[in-house]
């Protein structure tokens, strides 16, 4: 299936964030390396942990980006998670409105573009069926 714009330029926002998390694991692991950790095994499970994460937002992006459904919809799950992190960081005692909304602004573009890719797809399988607006097959028009 044809990606359009949306789901390309979601695709490439999706995987910038799988390159974040990347790098996040990274700086994890430079802090096991330099001791830089109050328990070793909670560190591991943590690095482990976002180097998974990473892989699967990768492989998000590089499904958005061949227009297979599975990646939007992971996507847009990805997005959601991001969201609650970024209302996580404005609210509470050692809240930073300033962390939240980096966080916050490139997720509801990503978001939205996922839903137009989502809303575009639709459309073209529908088209692909055969049947217009109405549900019917085109010898009904």
């Amino acid at each position: 299936m044809r990606t359009n714009l949306s789901g390309k330029i979601a695709a490439v926002l999706v995987g910038l964030e799988g390159l974040a998390l990347a790098g996040l694991t990274v700086r994890e692991a430079v802090a096991i390396a330099g001791g830089d950790t109050d328990s070793v095994a909670s560190a591991l499970a943590l690095l482990v942990l976002t180097l998974v994460g990473a892989a699967a937002v990768i492989a998000f992006a590089v499904a958005i980006w061949r227009g297979q459904s599975w990646g939007r919809s992971g996507g847009i799950v990805t997005q959601l998670l991001i969201l609650a992190v970024a209302l996580g960081a404005a609210t509470g005692a050692f809240a930073d409105p300033a962390v939240a909304l980096a966080l916050a602004a490139p997720a509801i573009l990503t978001l939205v573009l996922l839903v137009l890719a989502v809303r575009d797809a639709g459309r073209a399988a529908h088209e692909a069926d055969g049947r217009g607006s109405d549900g019917q097959g085109s010898a009904s028009r």
